[in-house]
Protein backbone atom coordinates (compact mmCIF):
# COMPACT_ATOMS: atom_id res chain seq x y z
CA UNK A 1 0.00 0.00 0.00
CA UNK A 2 1.38 3.29 -0.61
CA UNK A 3 0.92 5.25 3.06
CA UNK A 4 1.40 8.72 1.82
CA UNK A 5 -1.82 8.21 -0.67
CA UNK A 6 -4.55 9.06 2.65
CA UNK A 7 -7.25 11.54 2.82
CA UNK A 8 -9.79 12.25 5.97
CA UNK A 9 -12.92 11.17 4.22
CA UNK A 10 -15.77 11.75 7.21
CA UNK A 11 -16.53 12.61 10.62
CA UNK A 12 -19.75 11.24 12.40
CA UNK A 13 -21.10 12.45 16.29
CA UNK A 14 -23.69 9.17 15.73
CA UNK A 15 -23.35 6.06 15.40
CA UNK A 16 -26.48 5.71 13.20
CA UNK A 17 -25.02 8.44 10.51
CA UNK A 18 -22.53 5.71 9.46
CA UNK A 19 -22.52 4.19 6.04
CA UNK A 20 -21.85 0.29 5.46
CA UNK A 21 -18.79 -0.25 4.97
CA UNK A 22 -17.17 0.03 1.47
CA UNK A 23 -13.75 -0.84 2.38
CA UNK A 24 -12.52 -3.12 5.22
CA UNK A 25 -12.06 -1.01 8.35
CA UNK A 26 -9.02 -1.05 11.11
CA UNK A 27 -10.07 0.74 14.42
CA UNK A 28 -8.08 2.64 16.83
CA UNK A 29 -9.06 2.45 20.68
CA UNK A 30 -7.64 4.09 23.37
CA UNK A 31 -7.70 6.98 26.32
CA UNK A 32 -7.49 10.37 25.97
CA UNK A 33 -3.65 11.16 25.18
CA UNK A 34 -2.26 7.45 24.66
CA UNK A 35 -0.53 9.27 21.71
CA UNK A 36 -3.74 8.74 18.70
CA UNK A 37 -2.63 10.99 16.02
CA UNK A 38 1.03 10.54 16.64
CA UNK A 39 0.65 7.13 16.07
CA UNK A 40 -1.30 7.40 13.06
CA UNK A 41 0.83 10.46 11.74
CA UNK A 42 3.75 8.52 12.19
CA UNK A 43 2.38 5.02 10.39
CA UNK A 44 1.57 7.11 7.61
CA UNK A 45 4.75 9.26 7.38
CA UNK A 46 2.65 12.86 7.88
CA UNK A 47 3.27 15.19 9.87
CA UNK A 48 -0.38 16.62 10.40
CA UNK A 49 -2.77 14.52 8.38
CA UNK A 50 -4.09 13.70 12.07
CA UNK A 51 -4.09 16.83 14.03
CA UNK A 52 -3.34 17.08 17.78
CA UNK A 53 -5.69 18.43 19.76
CA UNK A 54 -4.89 21.39 22.42
CA UNK A 55 -7.44 19.96 24.71
CA UNK A 56 -7.69 16.33 25.79
CA UNK A 57 -11.08 14.47 25.37
CA UNK A 58 -11.58 16.81 21.82
CA UNK A 59 -12.10 14.36 19.77
CA UNK A 60 -15.68 14.04 19.89
CA UNK A 61 -16.40 11.87 16.64
CA UNK A 62 -15.47 9.08 14.83
CA UNK A 63 -13.55 9.79 12.14
CA UNK A 64 -12.47 7.91 8.91
CA UNK A 65 -9.20 7.90 6.54
CA UNK A 66 -8.96 6.72 3.39
CA UNK A 67 -6.12 4.52 3.15
CA UNK A 68 -4.92 4.39 -1.05
CA UNK A 69 -8.18 3.52 -1.39
CA UNK A 70 -7.95 -0.04 0.41
CA UNK A 71 -8.29 0.83 3.49
CA UNK A 72 -10.77 2.82 5.88
CA UNK A 73 -8.80 3.90 9.01
CA UNK A 74 -11.01 4.90 11.70
CA UNK A 75 -10.25 7.04 14.66
CA UNK A 76 -12.46 6.12 17.72
CA UNK A 77 -13.08 8.60 20.51
CA UNK A 78 -10.72 9.01 23.40
CA UNK A 79 -11.93 7.40 26.89
CA UNK A 80 -11.54 8.23 30.43
CA UNK A 81 -11.27 11.66 30.13
CA UNK A 82 -12.44 13.24 33.82
CA UNK A 83 -13.05 16.27 32.95
CA UNK A 84 -15.71 15.75 30.34
CA UNK A 85 -19.13 15.75 31.52
CA UNK A 86 -21.67 12.27 32.55
CA UNK A 87 -24.04 12.84 29.31
CA UNK A 88 -21.31 13.69 26.54
CA UNK A 89 -19.63 10.16 28.20
CA UNK A 90 -22.30 8.56 27.43
CA UNK A 91 -23.10 9.74 23.65
CA UNK A 92 -19.02 8.65 23.64
CA UNK A 93 -20.19 5.45 24.86
CA UNK A 94 -23.01 4.63 22.36
CA UNK A 95 -20.95 5.73 20.00
CA UNK A 96 -17.94 3.71 20.43
CA UNK A 97 -20.38 0.37 21.28
CA UNK A 98 -22.37 0.75 18.70
CA UNK A 99 -19.88 1.20 15.97
CA UNK A 100 -18.13 -1.83 16.78
CA UNK A 101 -21.57 -3.78 17.46
CA UNK A 102 -22.53 -2.61 13.78
CA UNK A 103 -23.43 -5.51 11.38
CA UNK A 104 -23.01 -3.27 8.58
CA UNK A 105 -19.08 -2.91 9.49
CA UNK A 106 -16.21 -4.97 8.06
CA UNK A 107 -14.12 -4.35 10.99
CA UNK A 108 -10.80 -6.60 10.51
CA UNK A 109 -9.23 -5.04 13.68
CA UNK A 110 -8.87 -2.90 16.13
CA UNK A 111 -5.63 -1.80 16.88
CA UNK A 112 -5.55 -1.39 20.89
CA UNK A 113 -3.26 1.77 22.53
CA UNK A 114 -1.90 1.74 26.23
CA UNK A 115 0.95 3.45 27.54
CA UNK A 116 3.95 1.16 27.73
CA UNK A 117 4.71 3.37 30.87
CA UNK A 118 1.71 2.75 33.11
CA UNK A 119 -0.61 -0.28 33.66
CA UNK A 120 -3.20 -0.87 31.73
CA UNK A 121 -6.19 1.63 33.07
CA UNK A 122 -9.30 0.54 34.12
CA UNK A 123 -11.13 1.77 30.98
CA UNK A 124 -8.76 -0.06 28.93
CA UNK A 125 -9.24 -3.55 30.70
CA UNK A 126 -12.82 -2.48 30.12
CA UNK A 127 -11.94 -2.09 26.54
CA UNK A 128 -10.06 -5.20 25.98
CA UNK A 129 -12.54 -7.32 28.16
CA UNK A 130 -15.04 -5.99 25.11
CA UNK A 131 -13.23 -7.18 22.32
CA UNK A 132 -12.29 -10.55 23.62
CA UNK A 133 -15.71 -11.17 24.52
CA UNK A 134 -17.33 -10.19 21.35
CA UNK A 135 -14.29 -12.14 19.45
CA UNK A 136 -13.53 -8.88 17.51
CA UNK A 137 -9.87 -9.72 16.43
CA UNK A 138 -7.30 -6.76 18.12
CA UNK A 139 -3.58 -5.59 18.58
CA UNK A 140 -2.25 -4.04 21.51
CA UNK A 141 0.22 -1.04 21.09
CA UNK A 142 2.57 0.10 24.10
CA UNK A 143 2.74 3.56 22.94
CA UNK A 144 5.80 6.20 24.23
CA UNK A 145 8.02 3.03 24.29
CA UNK A 146 10.68 5.16 24.00
CA UNK A 147 10.15 6.81 27.27
CA UNK A 148 11.66 4.06 29.17
CA UNK A 149 15.18 2.52 29.39
CA UNK A 150 15.77 -1.16 28.56
CA UNK A 151 15.09 -2.38 31.87
CA UNK A 152 11.60 -0.74 32.27
CA UNK A 153 10.85 -2.10 29.22
CA UNK A 154 11.40 -5.38 30.11
CA UNK A 155 9.77 -5.14 33.31
CA UNK A 156 6.62 -3.74 31.83
CA UNK A 157 6.59 -6.24 28.80
CA UNK A 158 6.75 -9.05 30.88
CA UNK A 159 4.17 -7.47 33.56
CA UNK A 160 1.07 -6.51 30.97
CA UNK A 161 0.39 -10.08 30.02
CA UNK A 162 -0.63 -10.70 33.99
CA UNK A 163 -2.44 -7.33 34.28
CA UNK A 164 -5.32 -7.95 31.90
CA UNK A 165 -7.33 -10.83 32.76
CA UNK A 166 -8.36 -13.72 30.23
CA UNK A 167 -5.65 -12.07 27.90
CA UNK A 168 -5.19 -14.90 24.76
CA UNK A 169 -1.79 -15.58 24.97
CA UNK A 170 -1.23 -15.55 21.18
CA UNK A 171 -1.63 -11.74 21.36
CA UNK A 172 -0.03 -8.91 19.82
CA UNK A 173 1.48 -7.01 21.77
CA UNK A 174 3.97 -4.33 19.99
CA UNK A 175 6.28 -1.57 21.68
CA UNK A 176 5.71 1.78 19.81
CA UNK A 177 7.20 5.04 19.56
CA UNK A 178 5.98 8.17 17.45
CA UNK A 179 9.13 9.56 18.00
CA UNK A 180 11.97 6.51 16.87
CA UNK A 181 9.41 4.76 14.58
CA UNK A 182 9.75 1.60 16.70
CA UNK A 183 6.86 -0.78 15.86
CA UNK A 184 6.04 1.18 12.91
CA UNK A 185 6.86 -1.46 10.00
CA UNK A 186 5.63 -4.39 12.45
CA UNK A 187 2.18 -2.58 11.98
CA UNK A 188 2.27 -1.53 8.30
CA UNK A 189 2.73 -5.58 7.99
CA UNK A 190 0.07 -6.33 9.83
CA UNK A 191 -2.22 -3.68 8.20
CA UNK A 192 -1.23 -5.83 4.55
CA UNK A 193 -1.63 -8.39 5.92
CA UNK A 194 -5.51 -8.02 6.58
CA UNK A 195 -5.69 -6.07 3.44
CA UNK A 196 -4.41 -9.41 1.46
CA UNK A 197 -6.93 -11.54 3.29
CA UNK A 198 -10.22 -9.12 2.22
CA UNK A 199 -9.24 -8.81 -1.25
CA UNK A 200 -9.44 -12.54 -1.75
CA UNK A 201 -12.52 -12.66 0.90
CA UNK A 202 -14.79 -9.78 -0.77
CA UNK A 203 -17.63 -11.95 0.44
CA UNK A 204 -17.36 -10.64 3.92
CA UNK A 205 -17.75 -6.94 2.75
CA UNK A 206 -21.23 -5.97 3.72
CA UNK A 207 -24.16 -5.44 1.05
CA UNK A 208 -24.55 -1.67 0.46
CA UNK A 209 -27.97 -2.68 -1.53
CA UNK A 210 -26.90 -0.47 -3.95
CA UNK A 211 -26.19 -1.44 -7.82
CA UNK A 212 -23.08 -1.25 -9.27
CA UNK A 213 -22.82 1.67 -11.72
CA UNK A 214 -20.14 3.06 -13.94
CA UNK A 215 -18.72 6.24 -12.80
CA UNK A 216 -19.29 7.97 -15.84
CA UNK A 217 -22.72 6.73 -16.03
CA UNK A 218 -23.99 7.44 -12.48
CA UNK A 219 -25.51 10.74 -11.55
CA UNK A 220 -24.26 12.81 -8.92
CA UNK A 221 -26.61 12.63 -5.70
CA UNK A 222 -28.33 15.94 -4.56
CA UNK A 223 -26.54 17.18 -1.58
CA UNK A 224 -28.77 16.50 1.44
CA UNK A 225 -29.65 18.91 4.41
CA UNK A 226 -28.49 17.36 7.40
CA UNK A 227 -31.58 16.32 9.78
CA UNK A 228 -31.63 18.43 13.51
CA UNK A 229 -30.56 15.56 14.96
CA UNK A 230 -27.51 15.04 13.17
CA UNK A 231 -23.64 16.23 14.11
CA UNK A 232 -22.28 17.52 11.31
CA UNK A 233 -18.52 17.69 11.77
CA UNK A 234 -16.17 18.62 9.22
CA UNK A 235 -12.63 18.03 10.95
CA UNK A 236 -12.33 17.49 14.66
CA UNK A 237 -8.94 16.99 15.74
CA UNK A 238 -6.93 13.36 17.58
CA UNK A 239 -6.71 13.76 21.10
CA UNK A 240 -3.37 15.15 22.10
CA UNK A 241 -0.31 13.36 23.87
CA UNK A 242 1.60 14.40 26.89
Amino acid sequence: MNYHNVSFEAAYGLHQQIPVSSLPEVAFSGRSNVGKSSLINRLLGRKALARVSSEPGKTVTINFYNLDGQLHLVDLPGYGYAKVGLSEKKRWSGLIEGYLKDEKRMLGMVVQLVDMRHPPSAQDKEMIGFLIETGTPFVILLTKADKLNKTEREQRLASIGNEIPDLPEDTVILPFSSKTGEGVDELRAILEQLVEFCASHPELLPDTGEPQTDADDSEQPDEETPDEDQVTVEYIGFDDED
